[in-house]
């Protein structure tokens, strides 16, 4: 049985679904789903939003800075690392 908590996962990258790795992400959080019984939502944030607007990043509980780069705007991605350290956000980067 699922909590009725939802975590919201922003996932911060430009999603590409021929990157083993950006699927491997969504699986990865699927099976903690499952593990822990919790409800799930993942959303990829590009990286090209972030560079304009880093309030899309008030709407997740916790971020992960997505595997398998290059990213299409690296300064949108640094930014998000940047409020996540200063906003202390849980944040797992890789």
């Amino acid at each position: 049985m699922k909590n009725k908590f939802k975590i919201r996962v922003g996932i911060i990258g430009d999603f590409n679904p021929s990157y083993p790795s950006h699927v491997a992400t969504n699986e990865a959080i699927r099976h903690a789903e499952r593990a822990l019984s919790i409800s799930t939502e993942i959303s990829w944030i590009s990286t090209i939003d972030l560079e304009k607007q880093i309030n899309k990043l008030e709407e997740v509980n916790a971020l992960w800075c997505s595997p398998g780069s290059p990213y299409k705007r690296m300064k949108g991605a640094l930014k998000a690392v940047n409020f996540a350290r200063e906003k202390a956000y849980p944040f797992i980067g890789t």
